[in-house]
């Protein structure tokens, strides 16, 4: 009997992902279907709803979801869920799709499969519905107005830039999944189906599980923050980001390499799993804190931790913004369909010379001119002068 939090969504893990004879007929089939291409995103929501990730989903969101998330984090069925999960196709492709058709979806990069769809839903999405879901899910609140919002976020926000280019049609349906990709072997032994964090975590008797959210190269922040949990928690998850980043942005093989440097020489080894996982970041800031303690409870986490300007971009978000949303969402009252993973608030952190090690504004009582602080440009410009073998320490 497992002690570990739930899956979310009351339903245990949903996985899409099929195996064996069924994934071989599958295949065959798939070769006769409409082949429609996908985005990188598409790819790793779909691979993510293949091995339970993203329970209790099981296919792209319908009109009604999409709305529901957007105005209240709440799919049509009442579930909490943060950001709509959604596939869009061109107007082209849409007119020549039915509601019950089966269609295949395809990675144009590698000409590969990646599922099949049944098409329940098709719905058109104007520029001001984009508009509406961009305002709703990226827009922070320390934004004046929208209108102030748009002049920045057009040009300035990726997040906002990835919905405004969707193409002009959304298709709805549940979905088999047929492949996980490169990950299982590019990232072995790093990237995880959520059956395999869970076996991990109950292997080692632990039942609060701290998950670290990392997207840059570990630095010593990120240790602070990762040794509190290991403080209050019985071990920590330290999950990667492995799908695609923006450009600037530090690869996933040079970040796996630095992390397990700090594991094996800084960490006591039986307290922290490391592992990855395929989506592509939405630059959601507060939105995407709660995505990421969302599939957390899917692998096992109870809690997630949250410092600070976590999933920001540039200055869209209030420093901690991304812990007060957690007080404000809603708790649906029907077991299982509430968020359970709860946040590990901790404040901003930062090397003081003063107290002549890591610290905290809860903890240090000195000047900022005694403090080192480390943002993600200055890791990334840090890193193009560091071996990937030797991760980042304050001096």
């Amino acid at each position: 009997m497992s002690n570990l939090i739930p899956p979310h969504g009351g339903k245990g893990l949903t996985c899409c992902l099929l195996e064996g004879a069924e994934l071989e007929a599958e295949k065959k089939k798939a070769a006769g279907l409409k082949q429609i291409p996908i985005t990188p995103r598409a790819k790793g929501d779909l691979i993510m709803m293949g091995i339970g990730g993203f329970s209790p989903l099981t296919g792209f969101m319908t009109k009604a979801d999409w709305k529901g998330v957007c105005d209240n984090y709440l799919i049509a069925d009442g579930t909490f869920w943060p950001i709509p999960v959604t596939f869009d196709v061109s107007r082209a492709d849409a007119d020549a799709i039915k509601e019950g058709d089966e269609i295949a979806l395809v990675d144009p990069q590698t000409n590969v499969v990646m599922a099949t769809m049944k098409v329940t839903e098709k719905y058109e999405m104007s520029e001001d519905e984009k508009k509406y879901e961009c305002e709703k899910v990226f827009m922070g609140e320390g934004t004046p107005s929208a209108d102030e919002f748009w002049k920045i976020a057009k040009d300035d926000h990726p997040g906002v830039q990835m919905v405004m280019n969707q193409k002009e049609f959304n298709l709805a349906g549940p979905v088999k999944v047929l492949s996980e990709a490169e990950y299982p072997e590019k990232y072995k032994g790093i990237y995880q189906r959520p059956e395999e964090s869970r076996k991990i975590f109950d292997d080692r008797g632990w039942k609060e599980v701290a998950a670290l959210q990392l997207r840059n190269p570990m630095h010593r922040s990120h240790e602070y923050l990762a040794k509190i949990a290991v403080e209050v928690c019985d071990g920590v998850f330290i999950h990667s980001l492995v799908g695609n980043l923006k450009p600037g942005d530090i690869p996933a093989d040079v970040r796996v390499k630095c992390i397990d440097v700090l594991v094996k020489n800084y960490f006591v080894e039986d307290k922290v799993v490391q592992g990855g996982y395929p989506l592509d970041m939405r630059y959601a800031g507060p939105r995407e804190g709660l995505l990421h303690a969302t599939f957390r409870q899917n692998y096992g986490c109870s809690r997630m931790i949250i410092g600070r300007d976590h999933a920001g971009v540039g200055d869209f978000y209030g420093m901690f913004e991304a812990q007060t949303i957690f007080d404000k969402i809603p708790a649906p009252e029907e077991p299982g369909k509430a968020l359970l993973c709860t946040p590990l608030k901790i404040d901003w952190t930062f090397y003081c010379h003063k107290c002549d090690g890591m610290a905290s504004l809860r903890t240090c009582p000195h000047g900022k001119e005694d403090r080192v602080l480390l943002d993600r440009k200055s890791t990334r410009l840090s890193l193009r002068h560091h071996a990937p073998e030797a991760p980042l320490r304050g001096r």
